[in-house]
């Protein structure tokens, strides 16, 4: 494992922790979810031999503190951050950019607002339900996740948000989780800290986001999206789908599902090598 050299970077409203580790042109990786800097452990250290890998905690989570925690938290202002990291660490150079669910979404507004910052965007599985022909129906999820959060609190939420994003016509119950990794296991306490401020303050901006698909078109010899092998039929990799088809591309298929970066990391690294090798 490579130990990363860790630093701060003062944001508009927020100081961001990030992570740089090995040598090469950079690797941006933008995390998902109530992850940060720390999901990435295991792909960043594999990587590292052929890039500088940098990744952060986007703001509000793990060690990325919020001047106001309360403050609304809007798609442009964190592919913002996320251009201020290329900034810091790759002045002048583009570089290549991977984000995971909703870092998928703040990668896909960074291609579309800074396109000449960016050599390739590789976006996996970036939840924009919005573009799907049943948009309505996921309004109406995001709205219940919020009600429900604010009225009965962070475990019915989970639960409501879980069922919206199951695949079509899946009534089973959820099945065991898999075996992660130690170290995979040992970030879900953090994790599940970052879990209140994701279902409060990400989940309804980043899944209300809809891409400009004719500027990604424009862009899309800079795009790779992306899906797990494992999860067609789920509400990310339906809306990553939707969107290759709009742009005409194919969508790349990575090992796993929608955590496949977590569950099959060695695999999951690999992929993206050769993705951003094409």
């Amino acid at each position: 494992m490579t130990d990363p050299t860790a630093g701060s970077l003062r944001v508009n409203g927020a100081t961001l922790h990030y992570e740089v580790r090995g040598h090469g042109p950079l690797l941006l990786l933008i995390p998902g979810g109530s992850g940060g800097a720390a999901s990435f452990g295991d792909v960043a250290d594999d990587l590292a031999s052929e890039y500088t890998v940098a990744t952060y905690d986007p703001r509000g989570m793990s060690r990325s503190a919020l001047d106001d925690p309360e403050a609304e938290q809007r798609v442009a202002e964190h592919a913002d951050d996320a251009l201020r990291i290329l900034d810091l660490l790759s002045p002048g150079e583009p570089a290549r950019v991977f984000g995971v669910s909703s870092g998928a979404i703040a990668a896909l507004h960074l291609l579309t607002a800074h396109p000449e910052r960016v050599e390739r965007v590789v976006a996996h599985e970036p939840p924009a339900v919005l573009v799907l022909p049943d948009a309505a129906d996921h309004r109406d999820l995001i709205a219940r996740v919020q009600e429900t959060f604010r009225t009965q609190g962070l475990v019915p939420a989970m639960a409501v948000f879980a069922e919206g994003l199951k695949k079509d016509g899946d009534t089973a119950e959820p099945k065991a989780g898999t075996e992660l990794p130690p170290q995979a296991a040992a970030r879900a306490e953090q994790t599940m800290a970052n879990l209140p401020y994701f279902v409060g303050r990400i989940v309804p901006s980043f899944m209300s986001y809809i891409p400009d698909t004719n500027r990604l078109e424009a862009l899309s010899d800079q795009l790779v999206l992306a899906g797990g092998q494992d999860s067609h039929g789920e509400l990310a990799y339906r809306s990553a789908a939707l969107l290759a088809e709009r742009l005409g591309m194919e969508l790349l298929h990575f090992p796993g599902g929608h955590t496949g970066l977590t569950t099959h990391p060695a695999q999951f690294g690999e992929r993206l090598r050769k993705a951003f090798r094409v």
